[in-house]
């Protein structure tokens, strides 16, 4: 749990560096980070994407994801989450529920959070989440500047999502493959490119509710191999 730790508690550094900078930060240059920030976010997504071998598996995860997350309206459950948070801080105008729901998708969607959890878990060396959480420390930086402290409370979820991921390694190890690894990560790095679009208002995307479309890439790869399709 070393590096799960270390990831939270960068989070929390990073924002308190960014509400010392808030003031300091002018709207054009928080503007022209956060874009920047946006155009390495897609670049990272898309290097993700890339990794597949089997692009069928997948798009059908994306589509049963999707309509699994729909169902379940995960957007929603975060964004009350967040609103919920608000009322407690005292936060006006949903910028506390937007920085919550928009940094929590960032730092737990990706191979990172997986693969460092499970590294940690599996073989007790952090040094992937340590990377992790100097860019993650260094983005709350920027957020903060840009959303506010809401950015805080995401530090909440990625100890929960990947400390849960560590704990659980053991049971992992047996379950996941090197194909089930790949299309994952590849199916993560388009949720990534989608958080992108979002951060350089291209499009709104409802990432959260396709969150499941990552569970449904290792549920299809294993079908895939049982099934001896191929493409």
């Amino acid at each position: 749990m070393t590096g799960t730790i270390v990831n939270a508690a960068a989070i929390v550094a990073g924002t308190a560096l960014g509400l010392l900078f808030k003031k300091g930060i002018s709207e054009s240059a928080k503007n022209t980070v956060m874009s920047g920030i946006g155009l390495a976010v897609a670049l990272i997504g898309f290097k993700m994407a890339l990794k597949t071998e089997n692009e069928l598996i997948v798009i059908l995860s994306l589509v049963t994801g999707g309509v699994v997350g729909e169902i379940l309206n995960i957007e929603g459950w975060l964004a009350r989450l967040g609103c919920s948070l608000e009322a407690r801080v005292g936060g006006e105008n949903g910028e506390v529920s937007r920085a919550f729901v928009a940094t929590s998708l960032i730092y737990c969607v990706g191979a990172m959070a997986i693969m460092g959890a499970l590294e940690d878990g599996l073989t007790g060396n952090p040094s992937t989440l340590y990377a992790k959480s100097l860019l993650d420390g260094v983005s709350a930086v920027v957020f903060t500047s840009t959303m506010g402290f809401g950015v805080v409370f995401s530090a909440i979820p990625v100890f929960l999502y990947q400390g849960s991921i560590t704990l659980m390694a053991g049971g992992l190890k047996a379950l996941l493959t090197p194909a089930m690894i790949n299309e994952m990560t590849a199916t993560g790095g388009l949720l990534i490119v989608g958080i992108a679009s979002n951060v350089l208002g291209i499009k709104a995307i409802k990432v959260g509710n396709l969150l499941p479309a990552i569970g449904m890439a290792v549920l299809l790869t294993w079908l895939w191999s049982k099934l001896n399709i191929g493409i």
